[in-house]
C-alpha cells in the first residue's frame, strides 16, 4: 500500500498532518460579529465546535472499540437477498493480506456492526448500504476492508472513491487505508483534498481516492482526472456532518449520480434523523439499513446537587468546600465560556491543583493529548467548555462539577448538553456525582431540568469561609 502515486511522470504527495498556512485552519472557530459582549462572543465561539470536530476528536481518543450492548437493527429492503452475520474474519472472503493487516490493527474479532455490515458489503452482487454507528465502533475499518477488496490491483486507475467532509477526517480514513493495506503492495491511495494539485487532464493510476465534496468534484469534473464510469464503489462518511456543512450535500450529490448504476453506495452516519435519511435515499438505491443504536445515558446512578451561589468567587469557595468534604478521584468541571475557564484554571493551580484545561482554541490533536494524559492521571482536574461534553471516557472521573449551568442563547436550559456532561461521571455502571453551581436568579433553571428528565436535585448550603489552599487541594 502506497500514500503516493507516480502517474505520467506526475508525483502526487500526501499531505501534511495539518493544514497548509495559506488556508485557514478549519478547526480554528472564528467569533460571530454579532456586536454582542467578549462573553457573549466567546460563548459563541464554543457553540462553534462542530460536528466534524467532534468527529475528529472521537477519532483520536478511541484507544479500544466502544461495544454497545443493543443489538443491531436490519432494515433489508430486498427479500431475496440472504442476510447473515459472522463472528471471526476468516468467515468472509478475505485475501491473507487483508486478514494480516486487520489483526495488526488490533482487531481480534469483528465488532458489532462489522459482524453484520462486513458480509453485505462484500456480498456478490454487490449491496447498497446505508448504516448508523458511532464513533468508535469499527465502520471505518469496515469499509476501508470492502474497498480494498473490491479493488483490483492490477488495473491503474482509480475503482474506489471516499467522501468525507474534512481535510482531516479524510487522512484519518486514509491513515486506516494505509495500516489495514500495508501488505497489499499493488494497491495505491491518493487524497482529493486542498493541497494537492492535478495536471488538467491527467489520469490518475490509484485505486482508491479519498477526499472532500469540493476537490472530489474539481477532479472528476473540471480536471478530468478520474474516470467516474470505472467507479466499483462509493463511500460517503459522515453523512450527518455532510448535511451540516453548507454545500457539502449537493457536492456529493453530484459526483453519485455521475457514477455507473452498477456501482455500490455505501454510507454512513452517526445520527439518523429525517434530515439524514432524506439525504440518504437521494445517494443510496434500493439499500439494506442498519442501525446500531447507541449506548443510552442514564441518571439513575447520579446522585445531583445544587449550590445557589451569587458570583464566580463563591463558586470557587463553594468547589473549595466540594474538595474538603469528599474523597475526588478525578473531577471534570465544565464552564460555559472559555474566559470563566481560564480564569478558574489559574484560581485552581494556584491552590495546588493538577489542573488541564480544554476549550475551543485548541487544536483537535492538542484536544486529544489533552485527554490522555487526564486519562492518564497525570492531571486530577479536567476544566472544559462544551468542547468535551461527550466522547470522554475516563472510569477514575468520580465527579463533574458544573461551573455553569448549560444554556441556549435564550438562556433556556440545554437538556442534551447536562445529559452529556453528568455522563461523564456515572460510567461503566458506578455511581457518580454531580454538582451544579447556579446564580439565585437562574434556579428556576434547576426546576426545569428536574421537570424534564424526572429526577430530584439535592439542595447544598454552601460554607463560604474561605478555604485555605490546603483544604482546597
Amino acid at each position: 500500500m502506497a500514500a503516493t502515486g507516480d502517474g505520467g511522470g506526475r508525483r502526487l504527495r500526501l499531505p501534511a498532518p495539518g493544514p497548509p498556512p495559506s488556508r485557514p485552519d478549519p478547526f480554528v472557530c472564528r467569533r460571530g460579529g454579532r456586536g454582542d459582549g467578549p462573553e457573549e462572543e466567546e460563548e459563541e465561539e464554543e457553540e462553534k465546535v462542530g460536528l466534524a470536530e467532534t468527529s475528529l476528536l472521537n477519532k483520536l481518543i478511541r484507544t479500544s472499540l466502544v461495544e454497545s450492548s443493543h443489538r443491531v437493527e436490519i432494515l433489508q429492503q430486498d427479500p431475496s437477498s440472504p442476510l447473515f452475520s459472522i463472528k471471526t474474519f476468516e468467515e468472509l472472503p478475505l485475501k491473507k493480506e487483508l486478514l494480516q493487516g486487520i489483526y495488526l490493527m488490533g482487531f481480534n474479532r469483528p465488532s458489532k456492526i462489522q459482524e453484520t455490515a462486513l458480509p453485505i458489503m462484500l456480498a456478490y452482487p454487490p449491496q447498497n448500504l446505508i448504516a448508523q454507528s458511532q464513533s468508535g465502533t469499527g465502520k471505518t475499518a469496515a469499509f476501508v476492508l470492502a474497498m480494498l477488496s473490491r479493488v483490483n490491483a492490477a488495473e491503474k486507475h482509480p475503482q474506489c472513491l471516499c467522501l468525507a467532509p474534512t481535510y482531516e477526517l479524510a487522512l484519518q480514513i486514509g491513515h486506516v487505508i494505509e495500516n489495514i493495506g500495508q501488505f497489499c503492495a499493488d494497491i495505491k491511495v491518493t487524497y482529493a483534498v486542498r493541497g494537492n494539485q492535478v495536471p488538467q487532464g491527467s489520469a490518475l493510476e490509484e485505486q482508491i481516492v479519498i477526499g472532500t465534496p469540493g476537490t472530489m468534484l474539481d477532479w472528476c469534473f473540471k480536471r478530468r482526472a478520474i474516470d467516474v464510469k470505472k467507479i466499483a464503489m462509493f463511500v460517503l462518511d459522515e453523512a450527518d456532518i455532510m448535511i451540516d456543512t453548507q454545500g457539502l450535500s449537493c457536492q456529493s450529490i453530484r459526483i453519485q449520480r455521475a457514477l455507473p448504476k452498477s456501482c455500490q453506495m455505501l454510507l454512513f452516519s452517526a445520527t439518523f434523523k429525517e434530515t439524514v435519511r432524506a439525504f440518504a435515499v437521494q445517494i443510496v438505491s434500493n439499500p439494506i439499513v442498519i442501525k446500531l443504536r447507541e449506548e443510552e445515558l442514564t441518571l439513575s446512578n447520579i446522585r445531583q446537587y445544587y449550590f445557589v451561589c451569587r458570583s464566580r468567587e463563591e463558586k470557587y469557595r463553594a468547589l473549595c468546600n466540594i474538595y474538603g468534604g469528599i474523597t475526588v478521584g478525578q473531577a471534570m468541571i465544565f464552564c460555559q465560556t472559555r474566559r470563566i475557564a481560564d480564569w478558574l484554571s489559574v484560581e485552581m493551580s494556584q491552590d495546588g491543583h493538577q489542573v488541564a484545561i480544554l476549550t475551543a482554541e485548541l487544536t483537535v490533536a492538542q484536544r486529544a493529548n489533552v485527554i490522555q494524559r487526564f486519562r492518564d492521571g497525570k492531571e486530577k482536574v479536567l476544566i472544559a467548555t462544551n468542547v468535551c461534553a461527550r466522547g470522554i471516557d475516563v472510569q477514575q472521573v468520580t465527579i463533574v462539577v458544573n461551573f455553569n449551568l448549560p444554556t441556549d442563547q435564550k438562556c433556556r436550559p440545554d437538556f442534551e448538553t447536562y445529559l452529556h456532561r453528568i455522563g461523564r461521571t456515572g460510567r461503566f455502571g458506578k455511581r457518580g456525582i454531580a454538582f451544579s453551581m447556579v446564580e439565585r436568579q437562574n434556579v428556576r433553571l434547576v426546576r426545569v431540568i428536574e421537570e424534564h428528565f424526572r429526577l430530584f436535585f439535592i439542595p447544598r448550603r454552601p460554607n463560604f469561609r474561605r478555604t485555605s489552599p490546603a483544604g482546597c487541594a
